[in-house]
């Protein structure tokens, strides 16, 4: 068995639109951190960025299930001692900055190296329903369930 590697004219890297609109945080997650990594191809190789382009809409709208919009925090420290903050989720997302919610969950099924870095910076998250990648024609994908 050898590693198959695709070469460089092999990859090509499709532009995909996800409306998260009351749709479930873990599922448009998934989906997203699949298709950055580029799973759903037939040139996979898990040592190479093959993924795509994605562009997630109406993160501010995305649904969480149960009481997570209560119970669910964010925590940050700014390397102080007593530096811990605590955001829940409802808090993020009624806030200044609500599509940090939909890219926290994606790049947390990243892989945790220089090669999820490149993979996360593939991703385009907006709160509202607006974009400007209209000129890559980005193709609608829905989420399943």
């Amino acid at each position: 068995m050898k590693t198959f590697t695709p070469s460089s004219k092999e990859i090509v890297r499709d532009w995909i639109l996800i409306d998260a609109e009351d749709q479930v945080l873990g599922r448009v997650a998934s989906l997203a951190a699949h298709r950055l990594r580029g799973k759903h191809k037939p040139t996979f190789a898990n040592h190479m960025d093959v993924g795509d382009y994605v562009v997630i809409i109406n993160a501010e709208k995305v649904r969480l299930t149960g009481a997570k919009l209560a119970d669910k925090h964010y925590y940050s420290h700014s390397g102080y001692p007593g530096g811990l903050k605590s955001r829940t989720a409802e808090q993020i997302l009624t806030g200044k900055h609500p599509h940090r919610v939909l890219e926290h969950a994606i790049i947390g099924m990243l892989p945790k190296n220089i090669l999820g870095r490149q993979q996360g910076r593939k991703l385009k998250v907006y709160a509202g329903p607006d974009h400007p990648h209209a000129g890559q024609k980005p193709q609608t994908v829905t989420v399943a369930g």
